[in-house]
């Protein structure tokens, strides 16, 4: 394989949370250009053409999508203010208060996709995401209630069951491999709880990835109108085909602004599969970290232009390192397919069956070489009971586990990241007063990296006279110190 060079482009934007395919090669200026005349413009000439709608495949896909109403009912309790110590004020609360604890309603809406007769529903993990209870709105105006039976967050899915026993309209899902940019697409949902819409626009891109997300998941761009409400929604074709799930805008405002972005469908194969999997979700895992390279990276390779991705990360005994790639290999290819960005390296991994090889053309010390790598499930650690950390420290009343990849993915975290992460938080614990929170990585203790939840266990023994913590939350590192009580 050729190795080319392709100047760096910088995207930044930021993305308005509510609701993947190959970028063309940039052509030379043709020296010569054929001057086309328009066309004259002609009234329409036959009822058929007068009478040209949407209205066919609206009939035939509407009936499966439903409107999602989620509900929080967020408990406040009086016994939380200090003044609860004094008897007058106890008393004086629970007179205020009554003998329960005082509740709200936290309300969100959103879109779903009905996608088996016995009513299984597709929509976006962020539309249903710590409800207490889920409602949909099925097209003929009837209200059912619904039971969220799988989340996939790094993909930002969840997936409800219908409460009932009759069949559903539902909308089959499938690979979208021949949409192109440019074919035309409708979206359906309820946006701002208006009730069911269409709008209708093209595929303005594919392999459009949102800045900020760090995982496989690689849109489709769209012009068609996408507001809030939208959010788990149908993105399908003229033909009725479901290719996308409507998941954010491009806004500076929270309104639209002609840019919506849909997951396409291909990724929430898994999440389906899991139904029959005891709600286990599996992704193929290849154990790489990839980035794309910079000027100097494309040039001291001898790229003509820039594409491709460079390794930067290789999980200890993961798939990509039994096969033998080391960090600093250039990635050029995938099966055959040449690779453009990490995104696109990203989603060929995640599109490909679990269990089989993958063939990666690569750059390795210089020398092109052929690597085939299996694609397995991600690898789980040997700790799989999380520990309760007692004993008067800053981390009393939390739950650890030593992270594997596995584990990772399912908190909704980095699937490289090493270390030992927070499973839970007791009520009450020292832990939450410091403001430990699940998800939270131990990076370090006192200076010490910690890689175990034995680690950990055995360094909390220690008497020191302060404790040094170093947390990673998301893209964040948080410094603590706490004297020794």
């Amino acid at each position: 394989m050729r190795f080319l060079k392709l100047n760096h482009l910088s995207l930044l934007a930021f993305f308005f949370l509510i609701s993947c395919g190959e970028v063309p090669e940039k052509q030379e200026k043709p020296k010569h250009v054929d001057v086309v005349q328009a066309a004259p413009k002609q009234l329409p000439s036959t009822r058929k053409e007068i009478t040209l709608s949407f209205a066919p495949v609206v009939k035939k896909v509407a009936p499966a999508v439903v409107n999602i109403y989620a509900t929080q009912y967020a408990t406040e309790s009086p016994s939380t203010s200090p003044f609860m110590e004094d008897p007058f004020f106890k008393q004086f609360f629970e007179r205020f208060y009554g003998d329960d604890d005082a509740t709200r309603e936290h309300n969100a809406l959103g879109s779903g996709i009905i996608v088996s007769k016995d009513g299984l529903v597709l929509t976006n993990y962020h539309v249903i995401k710590d409800a207490d209870e889920i409602r949909v709105a099925l097209a003929d105006k009837r209200e059912l209630k619904a039971q969220l039976i799988a989340v996939d967050k790094k993909m930002d899915l969840g997936l409800l069951q219908i409460e009932g026993a009759e069949e559903f309209p539902f909308l089959t899902v499938g690979a979208q491999e021949d949409l192109e940019v440019g074919d035309l697409v409708l979206a359906i949902g309820n946006p701002f709880g208006v009730g069911q819409t269409v709008t209708s626009g093209i595929v303005s891109a594919l392999a459009r990835s949102q800045k900020g997300i760090k995982d496989f998941r690689t849109f489709i761009q769209t012009d068609a109108a996408i507001n809030p409400g939208n959010s788990g929604g149908p993105l399908v074709t003229t033909d009725g085909r479901l290719v996308g799930i409507n998941t954010a805008i491009f806004s500076t405002s929270g309104g639209y602004m002609g840019i919506g972005f849909a997951t396409p469908i291909v990724l929430a194969v898994p999440i389906l599969e899991s139904v029959n999997k005891g709600g286990k979700i599996v992704r193929p895992w290849i154990g790489l970290e990839v980035e794309p390279p910079t000027a100097e990276a494309a040039h001291a390779l001898g790229l003509s232009r820039s594409y491709g991705v460079l390794v930067a990360n290789v999980y200890p005994k993961g798939p990509a390192d039994k096969a033998g790639i080391k960090v600093g290999d250039f990635i050029a290819a995938f099966n055959g397919h040449e690779i453009e960005d990490d995104a696109a390296f990203d989603y060929q991994v995640a599109t490909s069956p679990l269990g089989q090889k993958a063939d990666l053309t690569l750059l390795h010390k210089g020398k092109e070489a052929q690597v085939s790598v299996f694609l397995t499930e991600p690898m789980r650690g040997k700790d799989s009971t999380p520990l309760l950390i007692k004993g008067v420290n800053p981390l009393q009343g939390i739950k650890v586990q030593t992270l594997s990849p596995a584990l990772a993915l399912d908190l909704g975290l980095d699937s490289m990241q090493q270390g030992v992460v927070v499973t839970e938080v007791a009520k009450s614990s020292l832990a939450l007063q410091t403001g430990f929170q699940a998800g939270d990585i131990i990076a370090a203790i006192n200076k010490k990296k910690i890689k175990t939840q034995e680690e950990l266990a055995e360094l909390l023994q220690k008497k020191v006279p302060s404790w040094d913590l170093v947390l990673q939350r998301g893209d964040k590192l948080i410094k603590l110190r706490m004297a020794t009580q």
